[in-house]
């Protein structure tokens, strides 16, 4: 009997983006990490591309891409935001796939996703149709090929959607084994499937009813899966492997696929060092020819299925109760809030369905003025999400369009594909899946809502806001402060909305503090300087000019003037409105630059209230939140480095009268203390940025922090520790003979080891094993035949492996 293997992971996070920016602003619940995405990635996904295996000394005896030897999907919108905030990671899973065709006979272990998460058997069948083709087309576009499988958000199933994607030329999808109703030996007698699911380890035929279409089913192993996601099996790679390996049957005598399927989160994220237990598992397996690692692209084409199935519609993996989850309270819940309820669910699906299918007559009235085909527009609208070129944009737009479009009839074309895309991405599924209508899930959807209305108001005039809060007002939430929806919607997603105005309003403001070019990028719009004066008065800044901004998402443009001023700390005025008259501009520029000049900063103030009458003022507060924290460390910088410098001089003026008195056990004075901190803090950082590290001087900070019970700042001086670490380690990599680059990084190393807390060394780890297979051999050859220059190299890189916890030999 032939034995398979596959592992596969779901690798999936809403998108979190600012849907007026096309941007994940900072989000202070992932601290120290910029925003979510950022701080799973560091935990999941960037290790998944280099797991540690170890031998039986804890040294990293291999580092490994655990995604080359698994089964995986990743989102789309996932994989966006990877290709842009961490370039490397992305191409390391870009290229596992490529090494997989390698390993699995021509089979890429990529499969596709359903593009934004949505609930299948829940949506309108166009969307479901736009929804497999924009993932295929996503995934033709990362991975350069079709894909041969793809993965149904929450594993959520109809026949609808299974023939959609048979249609569009997938192969297999995966589901849970207790989504099966009945089984037979193709055309043979059918039988239900008992309580225990579906016999795993082959795939299986379904055929559809209504078109005469196939495709193929894997229903991965239950119990394993549950083990992996839930049970602590990752505690143990070698665990792991026998549990993989008790998957298969003893008295079978035709080949069997043992196959499991959870949330690629699990390796990582949800159980710490996730990815090292899979990476020794596939390992040990591999090592002990226990069995053959597939991917179900290969075992598919080597053992086509022999038995057929019919399915449990409307069902998902994560929900006992159908597809409830995410329509009713049907009770599945994180159970994080005891005593909460989720009848807001119903009302919120209720009013994002009126909302779609309210808007879907307009769209097809207004695109079918612009669109040859509004609907097959929609579809073929990822090739342009996925690149906004202008080149791109106009080869679009020339495919599609019923005739040349002049400037506004683009705007509106583009609009109404943004109401649509904004449309479907308020049906991700997250924003059900969790407790209560005030989550960041949700909100996150209602933003999305939020986008459509907008778009709809400036581009179709209708007014669809009054009905929608109408329904929403009834998603109550269990949390009192946040009241229901509506609340929600008011307080929280529309103070979030950006429009033209805003973008220029943060452009002005930003002036006060850097110098833009003519043209500038902020975010998704273009800001285009058509006139500017900045001019400043000890610490008063101020800026007055004209712009235009441009989005480039739906090319709507507007010329704007402004008015700016800055008192210091964090006084700031900015008035902006948009630009109608050439001669208003000119008297305003006149008398607001003579004002300022003679120091008439009250003046200025009262121009600036008289001639933006009709305009916006804004303030620090209405920067976006990510500018907002730049410009105040900005601001901050220079206070603090007063500050930092008087603390310094306090500090050494008593330092020892603080070690008299700490001697007699006397406590010290919490100014005195304050002081210490700062400083010893302080100066540390400043000694783990220098290149070459004084060890003695950083040795005697220690020891007076020590001895005067000083609290270490752990996060910020690991990180600079580490920035720097990474950084000669980066450089040694181009320029590997470089003695000094080594010695410098084995001190650093070194140092780690002597701290009272832990520093990252994953990054530098990973160089190290890349130097050691690319360089070390050839220079290890060098000094064996009498190199003495080389010999002082091996040495001194052999000690540093051993800081760095590697097994050099083999």
């Amino acid at each position: 009997m032939e034995r398979f293997i596959c592992i596969h992971g779901h690798f999936y996070q809403p998108p979190r983006e600012n849907p007026w920016l096309e941007f994940l602003e900072i989000q202070d619940s992932a601290y120290p990490y910029h925003d979510w995405n950022e701080r799973i990635n560091a935990e999941c996904y960037a290790p998944n591309t280099a797991a540690r295996i170890l031998n039986n000394k804890n040294l990293i005896r291999k580092i490994f891409n655990n995604y080359s030897r698994i089964s995986f999907n990743f989102g789309p919108t996932l994989l966006d935001w990877l290709e842009t905030s961490d370039p490397e990671v992305y191409e390391q899973i870009i290229k596992a796939d490529r090494d997989s065709r390698r390993h699995f006979s021509g089979h890429g272990s990529a499969i596709a996703q359903a593009y934004n998460h949505m609930i299948m058997p829940l949506a309108s069948s166009r969307d479901k149709l736009t929804q497999v083709r924009w993932g295929i087309e996503d995934f033709r576009y990362r991975f350069g090929r079709d894909p041969e499988g793809m993965w149904l958000p929450e594993t959520a199933v109809d026949l609808e959607t299974l023939d959609i994607l048979a249609q569009e030329g997938i192969k297999f999808t995966i589901l849970s084994p207790y989504q099966a109703q009945r089984v037979r030996a193709i055309d043979d007698v059918w039988q239900e499937v008992g309580p225990a699911g579906i016999d795993s380890t082959m795939p299986y035929l379904l055929r559809l009813p209504e078109t005469g279409r196939e495709i193929n089913i894997f229903f991965y192993n239950g119990p394993i899966s549950q083990a992996v996601a839930f049970e602590k099996l990752l505690s143990n790679g070698e665990h792991f492997a026998q549990r993989l390996m008790s998957g298969f049957s003893n008295r079978s005598d035709r080949p069997e696929l043992v196959h499991i399927a959870t949330d690629g989160e699990t390796y990582g994220h949800h159980h710490r060092h996730g990815e090292m237990a899979l990476a020794y598992a596939l390992d040990f397996i591999e090592r002990h020819k226990l069995a053959r690692i597939t991917n179900y692209g290969e075992f598919l084409a080597l053992f086509p299925p022999t038995h057929e199935v019919e399915i449990k519609e409307q069902t998902a993996w994560s929900c006992a109760h159908g597809v409830d989850r995410w329509q009713n309270d049907c009770g599945c819940r994180t159970g994080m809030h005891e005593g909460w309820t989720q009848a807001w669910r119903a009302p919120l699906r209720k009013a994002l369905n009126w909302l779609r299918d309210a808007i879907t007559p307009e769209y097809e009235k207004h695109a079918g003025r612009l669109f040859k085909d509004p609907w097959a527009a929609r579809d073929a609208y990822i090739s342009l999400v996925l690149d906004r070129s202008p080149e791109n944009r106009e080869r679009f737009l020339a495919e599609h369009v019923i005739h040349p479009l002049d400037a506004s009839e683009r705007v509106i074309a583009l609009s109404l594909l943004e109401i649509q895309r904004h449309a479907m991405l308020m049906f991700t599924s997250c924003g059900w899946f969790f407790d209560d209508v005030s989550g960041i899930e949700t909100i996150q959807v209602l933003q999305y809502a939020r986008r459509v209305i907008q778009l709809a108001g400036n581009i179709l005039a209708i007014p669809l806001e009054p009905q929608f809060l109408e329904m929403l007002a009834q998603a109550k939430s269990n949390d009192p402060r946040y009241q229901d929806g509506v609340y929600i919607y008011h307080h929280i997603i529309t103070p979030a909305m950006v429009d033209l105005t805003n973008v220029g309003g943060h452009f002005a403001i930003i002036s006060l503090f850097e110098n833009f070019s003519r043209i500038s990028r902020i975010r998704c719009y273009e800001v285009e300087r058509l006139d500017n004066y900045t001019t400043e008065a000890g610490s008063t800044k101020f800026t007055i000019g004209k712009i235009r901004v441009t989005s480039l998402v739906t090319m709507d443009s507007t010329i704007l003037y402004y008015c700016a001023i800055y008192f210091a700390v964090h006084n700031v005025s900015c008035s902006i409105q948009e630009f109608s008259d050439e001669q208003h501009y000119q008297q305003l520029r006149v008398k607001a630059i003579d004002a300022f000049e003679r120091a008439d900063f009250h003046k200025v103030i009262q121009l600036m209230d008289h001639y933006f009458e009709n305009g916006s003022f804004l303030s620090l507060k209405e920067l976006f939140r990510d500018r907002l924290r730049s410009i105040l460390s900005k601001i901050l910088n220079s206070t603090l480095e007063d500050i930092e410098a008087e603390y310094k001089q306090i500090y050494h003026h008593n330092a020892t009268l603080m070690r008299f008195l700490r001697d007699l056990k006397i406590p010290l004075p919490q100014a005195l203390l304050c002081a210490a901190d700062l400083n010893l803090n302080a100066e540390l950082r400043h000694a783990f940025a220098e290149e070459e590290l004084d060890i003695e001087h950083i040795n005697t900070l220690f020891n007076e922090a020590r001895m005067l019970d000083i609290k270490l700042d752990d996060v910020s001086l690991g990180y600079v520790l580490k920035a720097n670490m990474e950084k000669t380690a980066q450089k040694l990599y181009s320029d590997p003979m470089n003695l000094t680059l080594l010695s410098n990084l084995d001190t650093m190393t070194g140092l780690t080891h002597e701290l009272p807390f832990e520093i990252d060394l994953w990054k530098i780890q990973n160089i190290y094993y890349r130097l050691l297979h690319d360089f070390y051999p050839y220079l290890q050859r060098k000094a064996e035949q009498g190199d003495k220059n080389t010999l002082v190299w091996v040495k001194m890189f052999i000690a540093l492996g051993e800081k760095l916890h590697m097994q050099i030999s083999k």
